[in-house]
């Protein structure tokens, strides 16, 4: 009977140590596997768990390889890309600005396949990478271009026609307005959850734009499963937030920034933007729910489980403009599972992943009132206690730039001109100051979380804008004249907030719109005009007939005869609609600099742990201004950073062309290079046979306008 027993305790021990083998097996890296979903894995981390790479060896990295993507004619203007590669068993997938997409070998850079979906036309928006999916032997690339949701064979390349219809899904089908009168997009890609990939939409940010519904379609198959209305209708969660029949014509509420996905769980986190229009809400009074909210659904079925919105009845376009970090916190000697959500306005919202009750306290504060007609701006907005914000918010005469005595004095006037009450100020016809404007906080680059520490890393941009609200109506009437100035006027109306009232643009993200005519034919202007691009939004749907006509007209310089302008267009009953004709661009003085005191962009480290900064510094500079013996200015970019296990922060600049480490327990910068081009790209790490690379897209030059890949390692004979 002892015997037995002994042998039995011995069968245990043996489980026992099998079972910890297997698990601790399964905790084991998959370096084949550590950058396969964008932003890193499911959790949009944006951590690395590699660590060949580290603080004390960062100094001798070298460039490897560099991929050319030549899809950009020669003599093009040069594009910029925001792809983020993913890695899969040492094949990168990969998508250029002209979203074409890739299959590179990740050790050598050299061209397995490439896909173009676009063989006829431009490309509709930014696409930020692709997504993979495998089952067995079945493993394919899913990827969104213009208003088509497609998949890709991983291994050939080539579209897998048993999906959707002929290979594709119509993205403009199922949101409510009729397919054929508007354009929807991805500029994130999808997420995978089992066999369903769940997406958002790319929608204009105008007047009559479609709601961003979030949906699921089957990877298999392209059957839609499951759809969430982010504008409720009736009888949903939501509903009374909005007018009663706001779910019939109200627009936006989308989820273009991205998701992350907790497994586990079966839970789908979503960050969701503000309603249209942006900056005017009369036909739109109440809460809005879910705009501007982190959601959080049933990956299975869509269903609701819990929602936190970080802006009421979003009258700055404060959009959530990057996915939330699944993260792991210590409190009281507990673990937390949460979700940081990072912002525009330069909050970070901490919530629990079950409920969404905020982890630090949040205050609901009373905020200034709207004078404008019809406007009912929200009575409160939420204000969390900690983290302390990571831009600035507010700003006085003694933040003002003084560069020189006249550009001062230019900014100074302006300043004690406009409205101005501090944070969540509404637009008002008199000109309102924005801080942080609509480029600041955090962008779409978002945070990354590292597990090890729970500190959690993000760039911040400190730029303020000046919001001038007109009647559109009466702003950009146009008098019966030529096609050319009827054009004019709706360029105005509709193109010179981000082009330029000269048509100068704002390079490389808004380009210049100047001398089309003999460089860019008609019908790629006018096919953009409709289906959007890069940054910009489609205006199919929006635009009337006698709009698109006019606006082609005032970018050719064709003057043509005299129009009669529609009586409808004349008429009172046309609905009132103002809008924000500086939108998207820092306030200057007259030579250029920002109006505000400098740092305008830092890297800041957070503990979540505790919600206070371990070290916030500036970032980027432009050289040519940068005095010796100033700290450094900070420049502003819209990418995020990535965090390893070697102890290292690496993060892009923009205009300054270089890509950093930093020590990411001091902020010590470490190492540094200079690409070839403006780069606007989060960066992500992978092996290959054991070693790891360091590897981001980079935009296009005069010479090669196209842009490229590429990919940094240490060398191998060290």
């Amino acid at each position: 009977m002892m015997q037995r027993t002994g042998y039995l305790g011995l069968f245990s021990l043996l489980g026992v140590l099998i079972m910890v083998s297997c698990t601790n097996s399964e905790k084991k890296i998959d370096t084949n596997r550590t950058w396969s979903t964008y932003k890193g894995d499911a959790a949009s981390s944006s951590y690395s768990p590699l660590a060949e790479i580290n603080v004390s060896n960062v100094k001798e990295l070298q460039n490897v390889w560099t991929f050319q993507t030549t899809d950009v004619p020669k003599g093009a203007d040069p594009v910029t890309s925001q792809s983020n590669p993913i890695i899969i068993d040492g094949i990168m997938y990969a998508s250029s600005a002209k979203q074409t997409v890739y299959a590179i070998n990740a050790k050598t850079g050299e061209k397995i396949w490439s896909f173009n979906p676009l063989e006829n036309g431009d490309p509709s928006s930014t696409s930020r990478g692709v997504t993979y999916w495998e089952d067995g032997d079945d493993k394919r690339i899913l990827y969104s271009a213009r208003n088509y949701l497609m998949t890709i064979d991983a291994t050939t390349g080539k579209l897998i026609t048993t999906f959707g219809e002929n290979g594709k899904v119509n993205l403009n089908v199922g949101l409510r307005d009729d397919p054929n009168k508007i354009s929807v997009s991805l500029t994130t890609p999808g997420s995978i959850y089992k066999d369903l990939i769940i997406v958002g939409s790319r929608l204009s940010d105008f007047y009559g734009s479609p709601p961003g519904y979030i949906r699921a379609y089957n990877v298999k198959t392209g059957a839609l499963v499951w759809t969430f209305h982010t504008i409720p209708h009736p009888g949903e969660p939501g509903y009374e937030t909005w007018p009663p029949d706001a779910y019939k014509y109200a627009g936006g509420a989308n989820c273009w920034a991205g998701m992350s996905i907790d497994n586990e769980r079966g839970m789908v986190f979503l960050a969701l933007g503000s309603p249209t229009f942006d900056y005017y809400g009369a036909d739109r009074e109440g809460a809005n729910l879910y705009g501007n909210s982190v959601l959080a659904l049933d990956a299975a079925t869509g269903h609701y489980k819990w929602h936190f919105q970080t802006v009421h009845h979003d009258i700055w376009d404060y959009d959530l403009p990057c996915p939330p970090n699944l993260v792991t916190l210590e409190q009281d000697g507990k673990e937390i599972d949460a979700v940081a959500q990072a912002t525009k306005h330069g909050f970070i919202f901490v919530l629990n992943r079950d409920t969404g009750e905020p982890i630090f306290p949040v205050e609901e504060r009373e905020v200034p009132v709207s004078h404008l007609p019809g406007e009912i701006a929200y009575r409160t907005q939420p204000f969390p206690t900690k983290p302390k914000p990571f831009v600035k918010q507010s700003m006085t005469v003694d933040d003002l730039n003084h560069f020189t005595q006249q550009d001062y004095d230019s900014i100074l006037k302006t300043f004690t001109s406009i409205r101005y009450e501090g944070l969540f100020t509404p637009p008002d016809l008199k000109g309102t100051l924005s801080l942080p404007g609509t480029n600041g906080g955090v962008n779409w680059g978002g945070a990354a979380f590292d597990p090890t520490s729970s500190y959690l890393y993000l760039r911040g941009n400190n730029l303020p804008e000046i919001q001038t609200i007109v009647d559109a109506n009466a702003f950009f009437a146009a008098d019966n004249s030529t096609r050319y100035e009827y054009g004019r006027s709706a360029y105005m109306k509709y193109c010179a907030t981000c082009h330029g009232q000269n048509l100068e643009g704002v390079p490389p993200v808004f380009p210049a719109l100047s001398a089309l005519k003999g460089r860019v034919e008609e019908h790629e202007t006018l096919s953009k005009l409709r289906q959007g691009g890069g940054q910009m939004p489609a205006f199919k749907g929006v635009l009337t007939p006698r709009e698109e006509r006019g606006i082609m007209a005032f970018l050719y310089d064709k003057e043509e005869p005299l129009i009669e302008v529609p009586q409808e267009s004349k008429s009172e009953n046309v609905p009132v609609r103002y809008m924000n004709s500086t939108a998207y661009r820092t306030w200057s003085d007259p030579s250029g600099n920002p109006a505000l005191n400098a740092p305008w962009n830092t890297l800041n480290a957070l503990n979540l742990s505790t919600g206070e900064y371990e070290w916030q510094i500036p970032l980027g500079d432009d050289e040519e201004a940068q005095e010796k013996g100033v700290p450094k200015k900070g420049l502003s970019a819209r990418s995020g950073p990535m965090v390893t296990a070697g102890g290292l922060v690496f993060i892009s600049g923009a205009a300054d062309k270089k890509l950093w480490a930093f020590n990411n327990k001091t902020g010590e910068l470490v190492w540094e290079t200079e690409l070839p081009a403006a780069n606007n790209a989060n960066v992500c790490s992978y092996a290959v046979d054991g070693k790891q690379y360091i590897a981001l897209s980079v935009g296009g030059t005069k010479e090669k306008p196209s842009g490229s890949i590429m990919a940094f390692a240490l060398p191998d004979n060290r």
